[in-house]
C-alpha cells in the first residue's frame, strides 16, 4: 500500500477578500513526482504557499506524513520537511555558492541517505567549479540549479519546486529535467508546478490539474498524456 507524503483536504485559501482556492484536496504518495499543472492565474502557487505556510488556509487541512502542518509557521514547516525551490529562484545573492549551500544545511533524523554539502555540490559539476563565485553572477541557469541544491540541503521529505524551467534556455531545461529525474530514482517525493508541460508530463506519475482554484482533474500521467480534449480545455495547448 502507497504510503502518503503529503495531502490536502479541502483546502479553501484567500488573499484578503480574494478567494483563490475552493475546496482544493489532492495527495502525493511517497516517492513520487505529482505535477499540478493550469493556465496562469489557476491557483497553482497560491497552493504551494497554503503547503510551505505562506498563506495559511482558511479552511482545511494539510498533512506531511500523516502529520497537520497547515496552521504552523514556515520556519517550523520547513524543519518538519517541506523543502521549497520557488519561483524566481531567490538564491541569496550576495552570499558565495558555498555559503549558500551551507547555511540552508539541516540534518534529518532518520534519512538513510542525507544530502551532505559534498554529496549535493557532486550532483551539480557545475557549481562544484563555482563554490566560490558571488551566486547574483551566476547565469540564470546556475542560478536554478542552485536553487534546487540549496532546497536539496535542507533534507526535505516533500520537494515543492515552482516553475523551475521558468525563463531557462532550451538545453538549461533538460539539465533541470534530468535532475528532476534524479531525484525521482532516489525516491525524493515531488510536488511539481510547471508551465512546460511536455518537460512536466515527462517527469511526473500523477497530475493534478487546477482551474480557477478548483481540482478539476487528479489521476495518472497516462490518463492526461491520452487526453488532448483535457490538455486543450484547461491548459490551453493545441
Amino acid at each position: 500500500m502507497a504510503t502518503e507524503a503529503m495531502a490536502l483536504c479541502d483546502v479553501d485559501a484567500l488573499y484578503g477578500d480574494s478567494h483563490v482556492l475552493h475546496g482544493v484536496s489532492f495527495c502525493l504518495n511517497a516517492g513520487r513526482v505529482l505535477a499540478l499543472l493550469g493556465r496562469n492565474g489557476a491557483g497553482k502557487t497560491t497552493c504551494m504557499n497554503a503547503i510551505i505556510g505562506f498563506l495559511p488556509p482558511r479552511r482545511g487541512s494539510v498533512r506531511l506524513f500523516g502529520e497537520p502542518i497547515g496552521r504552523l509557521s514556515p520556519e517550523t514547516i520547513c524543519r518538519k520537511g517541506i523543502g521549497l525551490v520557488p519561483q524566481g529562484r531567490r538564491i541569496f545573492a550576495t552570499l558565495t555558492v558555498r555559503e549558500n549551500l551551507l547555511v540552508s544545511h539541516r540534518r534529518r533524523l532518520g534519512a538513510t541517505n542525507p544530502w551532505t554539502f559534498e554529496r549535493v555540490i557532486g550532483l551539480f559539476p557545475g557549481l562544484k567549479e563555482r563554490q566560490q563565485q558571488v551566486a547574483g553572477s551566476l547565469s540564470g541557469g546556475e542560478q536554478q540549479m542552485l536553487a534546487i541544491a540549496r532546497a536539496l540541503m535542507g533534507n526535505p521529505r516533500v520537494l515543492l519546486m515552482d516553475e523551475p524551467s521558468e525563463g531557462l534556455a532550451p538545453l538549461i531545461v533538460a539539465e533541470v529535467g534530468r535532475t528532476i529525474a534524479r531525484l525521482k530514482e532516489e525516491g525524493q517525493s515531488i510536488v511539481l508546478v510547471e508551465q512546460n508541460i511536455k518537460l512536466a508530463l515527462g517527469l511526473a506519475d500523477d497530475v493534478v490539474i487546477l482551474n480557477t482554484g478548483r481540482v478539476v482533474f487528479s489521476g495518472a500521467v497516462e490518463e492526461v498524456r491520452q487526453n488532448d480534449a483535457l490538455i486543450v480545455q484547461h491548459l490551453g495547448i493545441v
